[in-house]
C-alpha cells in the first residue's frame, strides 16, 4: 500500500517554526517510505484566513525543497462533501440538534473539557439535547452523538493512547450555529476523501485524534496511522505560533534557511546535519530519519538573534 502522508496548514499568516516542523515530520514519514506528499488547506474559519497566507505558505515550502505531490486542496471549496457526510450520519441517528449557549453548558458543566485550538468545544457537553430540543428552543448547532466506550489507536511517536471520548469533550459540535462546519468533521471527509494513510501533525492536535476517530468508524472511513510531534515551544515553555511572531520572516528568508532547517530536523531527532541547500539536507534527513528517536514531550527552542 502506498503511504500517502499530508500537511494541512490554516491560511491565518505565513509559515512558523511549529509549523515548518510539522510540515517537514510529515514529509520524512511520507517519503522515506516512497510515498505521497499533499497539502490542503483548512480555510473553514474564514474570518480567521490572511490574504496572502497561501502563497506565502507554498512559496516558503517551495524553499525548504520541500516538494508536494497533485493539486492543492482547500477546505473552503469542499462544503458539499462535508454536507453529505453530515447527511449520511443523520440519517443513521448519529448526530443531533442542540439548542445550548456556551454560557448555559459552562453553567452546567462539572470539569472543562481539553483546550483544543482547532476546536474549542468548551465545557464537557452534558448531554442536555440528547433526546431532543427542549419546547420552545431553536437549535443552534449540531453534534455527535458519540458512543460509549474507549478509542485506542498506536500513535507512532507517543505510543499507545486510549481516550473516553464521551467523558473528556461530550458529544462534539460537527457544525455551528452560524454555519461552518467544524474541523473535526472537516478533516475526516478530507482525509479520506484524499486516501491519506498517515496523518503526522503538532503534538496540540493529539486531544482531536480520538474524537476523528469515532467518526470516521461512524462513516465507514478507515483509520490512518496517527503520529503526533513534538509541541515547539520558547525557551520559557510558551507555544510559539502565528499570532505572537514566533518565526519573523526575516528568520525564513535565503540567510537563515539551512539554519532553521536543521533546528527543525533537530526538533525531530535528527541532529548534526550542517546548513546548506535544503534539497541536499533533506535528502540526508531521509536517511537518518527514525521515528523512534523523535521526542515524545515538547521542543523548547532559542530561534537566536536575526541575522
Amino acid at each position: 500500500m502506498t503511504v500517502i502522508g499530508r500537511f494541512a496548514p490554516s491560511p491565518t499568516g505565513p509559515l512558523h517554526l511549529g509549523s515548518l516542523v510539522a510540515a517537514v515530520g510529515s514529509w520524512l514519514f511520507a517519503r522515506k517510505d516512497g510515498g505521497r506528499w499533499l497539502v490542503r488547506f483548512e480555510d473553514l474559519d474564514t474570518p480567521r484566513v490572511v490574504r496572502g497566507s497561501e502563497e506565502e505558505i507554498l512559496a516558503a515550502l517551495v524553499r525548504y525543497g520541500l516538494e508536494w505531490d497533485g493539486e492543492i486542496v482547500r477546505q473552503s471549496e469542499r462544503t458539499r462533501q462535508y454536507e453529505e457526510a453530515l447527511a449520511a450520519l443523520r440519517v443513521r441517528g448519529q448526530v443531533f440538534d442542540c439548542c445550548c449557549s456556551r454560557a448555559e453548558l459552562q453553567r452546567a458543566a462539572s470539569a472543562p473539557a481539553t483546550s483544543d485550538p482547532q476546536d474549542a468545544d468548551g465545557p464537557v457537553y452534558p448531554g442536555t439535547c440528547r433526546g431532543g430540543l427542549p419546547e420552545g428552543r431553536v437549535a443552534r448547532a449540531i453534534r455527535f452523538r458519540v458512543p460509549a466506550g474507549a478509542v485506542r489507536f498506536d500513535d507512532l511517536v507517543r505510543g499507545a493512547i486510549e481516550e473516553d471520548v464521551l467523558a473528556r469533550t461530550g458529544d462534539f459540535v460537527v457544525k455551528r450555529a452560524d454555519g461552518p462546519f467544524a474541523y473535526q468533521l472537516a478533516v475526516v471527509v478530507d482525509d479520506a476523501a484524499q486516501d491519506v494513510t498517515q496523518v503526522v501533525r503538532g503534538g496540540d492536535l493529539l486531544s482531536s485524534t480520538a474524537r476523528q476517530i469515532a467518526l470516521q468508524r461512524a462513516l465507514g472511513f478507515p483509520t490512518p496511522e496517527y503520529a503526533h510531534l513534538p509541541l515547539v515551544t520558547s525557551p520559557e515553555g510558551a507555544k510559539l505560533g502565528k499570532r505572537d511572531g514566533a518565526l519573523p520572516l526575516p528568520a525564513l528568508d535565503e540567510r537563515r534557511i539551512g539554519n532553521t532547517l536543521a533546528l527543525a530536523l533537530s526538533v525531530l531527532g535528527i541532529a548534526g546535519i550542517e546548513p546548506g541547500g535544503p534539497r541536499a539536507m533533506l535528502g540526508e534527513a531521509i536517511h537518518r530519519f527514525d521515528p523512534r528517536a523523535i521526542p515524545r514531550g515538547n521542543a523548547a527552542v532559542s530561534l537566536g538573534p536575526e541575522p
